[in-house]
């Protein structure tokens, strides 16, 4: 790849990764630009998942330093997410064509559907390391979390906006815990995906790490953004983002 390329990855990625820690689908710009730079659809789609682990340990750490953390119940929710993206990434590599964009977009026409008829939760002025978060539907929960690894570790695009009503609505999480458990669910099946995409495929490296130093810096304020704007501030960006995305998935 030329220079410029390389460079221009980098600041995709910035934003990529602030928008994918606050709401999701910034994977809807760094594929789409690798794939305007002549990189193939699968190899594009492999090539993004360096970012995308790079974001997400940076955002864990992020939270991990406010005092968010769950471990136990995060592994086990990414234990079951890996299952799942254990069959998606093996589908994902021979995966291109513009249907799956379509049934994305009706994805996050019924996530918008969802946000928008919940009753109002506890204000992100309530919302502290230190409060209790009210789990519930444990188990089903985790079952959703095999569906939904399926979807990432085959595409990776949007696999947030399927996560967080799983994790808001089934489980009971205000949405700051939601991107904290988002993030390092995100982080373990993107592990597995990765090495399944690189073991059959010849991944773009350096636009990957390009991509990667992007997102993760991204990635970071992201996290710092959920921490310290509470749920008004998440659902103002996941609505505009879920619009801007389900326009150009279905009309361009």
């Amino acid at each position: 790849m030329e220079y410029w390329q390389i460079i221009l990855l980098v600041f995709i990625g910035l934003f990529a990764g602030w928008i994918n820690v606050m709401a999701g689908g910034g994977s809807l710009l760094t594929i789409p630009a690798m794939i305007f730079m002549d990189i193939p659809a699968p190899i594009a789609n492999g090539t993004n998942r360096i970012a995308i682990l790079a974001q997400n340990i940076v955002a864990v750490y992020a939270f991990f330093r406010h005092g968010f953390s769950d471990l136990k119940l995060s592994l086990s929710l990414s234990f079951a997410a890996s299952l799942g993206a254990i069959v998606g990434a093996w589908l994902g590599v021979s995966l291109h064509g513009v249907w799956f964009n379509r049934m994305l977009a009706m994805v996050m026409i019924a996530v918008m559907l969802l946000m928008a008829m919940e009753k109002p939760t506890v204000s992100s002025s309530a919302i502290s390391p230190g409060s209790p978060p009210a789990t519930k539907n444990i188990l089903l929960g985790h079952i959703l979390m095999i569906f939904a690894g399926f979807w990432g570790g085959m595409v990776q695009v949007g696999v947030g906006f399927i996560l967080m009503p799983i994790l808001h609505k089934v489980m009971g999480f205000d949405l700051v815990r939601v991107n904290m458990y988002k993030v390092f669910i995100i982080l373990n099946f993107t592990i597995v995906a990765l090495f399944i995409f690189a073991s059959q495929l010849e991944l773009m490296w350096w636009a990957g790490l390009g991509l990667a130093l992007g997102n993760s810096i991204g990635g970071w304020y992201g996290a710092h953004s959920t921490i310290h704007k509470g749920e008004t501030w998440i659902k103002t960006v996941l609505y505009a983002v879920l619009c801007v995305f389900i326009i150009k998935l279905l009309f361009f």
